[in-house]
C-alpha cells in the first residue's frame, strides 16, 4: 500500500537511530534524501540498501508532482533530512501537504530533532514554548525582532556558526543585555556543549571563542 514515511535521522550520534526508522529504510521502495551522499553514508553503516532520490530545498516545489505519482501508483517511500525531523526547518512540509491533499497516507516517526534536548538543557521554561527556526537573514529581520522582544515564551531559534555572534548582538540589542540565553552546540556529538548566561555573556563568550558545527539558540521570554 503506498505510504509516505517521514523518518527523523541521527543529529550526531548514530545510535540515537531507532530500530523502527531502520525497519523502515530497509522496506520501503524509495528513499528521499537530502543530500544522497550525506545519506549514503548513514544507510550504508545501517546496511540498508533502498534506492534513493534526491529532495531538497532547491529542488522539491519541482520534484512533488512526480513523487505524488510514484506513491498513487502503489510505491512505499520514505523522506530524510541530513539529520533530525525532516520538515522542521527542512524539506518536507510541502511534500506532506500534496500527500493529503492527494489523500495518500501520511507516516511520521518519532526521532531525533535538535530543538527538544537544547530547550531541555537550557534549564529555561519549557512548559510554553515558541520555535522560530531560522531569523530572516536581511529583509523581515529587525521586524521580526521587534516582534519576538514581547514574546512572553521561551524561545528557540536555529542558526549557523558563522552568524551566531551577529544574531547574539540583535538579542542584546531588541531583547536586552540581561535577557537569559542557553547556546547548545553539536549536540549529540563528540564536542557538544552548552554555554548559559545573559545575552552579554553568551555574546562575549563566542566573541572570544569561535564558535563550530550546528547551534540551537534557546532565549527566555519577556517578564
Amino acid at each position: 500500500m503506498s505510504k509516505l514515511y517521514i523518518v527523523p535521522t541521527p543529529i550526531g550520534n548514530l545510535k540515537d537511530i531507532t530500530f523502527r526508522a531502520i525497519d523502515v529504510l530497509k522496506t520501503v521502495d524509495l528513499v528521499l534524501a537530502e543530500d544522497t551522499r550525506t545519506s549514503g553514508k548513514l544507510l550504508k553503516h545501517f546496511e540498508i540498501s533502498t534506492h534513493m532520490q534526491s529532495h531538497h530545498m532547491h529542488n522539491e516545489h519541482k520534484t512533488v508532482e512526480t513523487i505524488i505519482n510514484k506513491l498513487k501508483s502503489g510505491m512505499s517511500i520514505a523522506l530524510i533530512s541530513d539529520a533530525g525531523t525532516p520538515a522542521i526547518s527542512d524539506p518536507g512540509f510541502l511534500l506532506t501537504r500534496a500527500c493529503i491533499e492527494n489523500n495518500i497516507e501520511v507516516d511520521c516517526l518519532p526521532g531525533a530533532t535538535a530543538f527538544v534536548p537544547a530547550l531541555v538543557n537550557s534549564g529555561l521554561p519549557n512548559d510554553k514554548f515558541v520555535f522560530e527556526g531560522f531569523l530572516p537573514v536581511k529583509k523581515g529581520r529587525q521586524t521580526r525582532l521587534l516582534l519576538l522582544a514581547e514574546e512572553t515564551r521561551t524561545m528557540i531559534f536555529y542558526e549557523s556558526p558563522h552568524k551566531l555572534i551577529k544574531t547574539l548582538g540583535h538579542f542584546c540589542e531588541y531583547f536586552g543585555e540581561d535577557r537569559l540565553v542557553s547556546v547548545s552546540r553539536e549536540l549529540t556529538k563528540l564536542y557538544e556543549e552548552t554555554i548559559r548566561g545573559t545575552a552579554k555573556e553568551v555574546f562575549e563568550h563566542y566573541t572570544n571563542k569561535h564558535p563550530k558545527g550546528e547551534i540551537v539558540i534557546v532565549v527566555a521570554g519577556k517578564k
